[in-house]
């Protein structure tokens, strides 16, 4: 995640400022390219991260099944309580 609050600072690398003195102006320019590969380079690593993550969450719950087991649950509902209660 923190890789995509960076990506800002990074396309920064994608400008180019250029003063020049003689007559007192500044130029920017940027670079396309640059821009859209450093785009994709966070992308790509957010998915990668995503990725990992999820492998990750999946080696737990293996891990957690693997000590708890199978745990059967029963469930009784009974009859008697509904006609105790109060409905408006």
């Amino acid at each position: 995640m923190r890789i995509l609050l960076t990506a800002p600072l990074l396309l920064l690398g994608a400008c180019n400022v250029q003063k020049d003195a003689g007559n007192d102006t500044t130029t920017l320019s940027f670079n396309e390219d640059l821009a859209k590969n450093t785009v994709a380079d966070v992308g790509n690593a957010a998915e990668n991260l995503g990725q990992d993550v999820a492998k990750e969450a999946d080696q737990t719950a293996d891990k957690i099944h693997n000590k708890v087991g199978d745990v059967d649950v029963k469930v009784e509902h009974n009859d008697a309580d509904d006609a105790t209660e109060n409905k408006h």
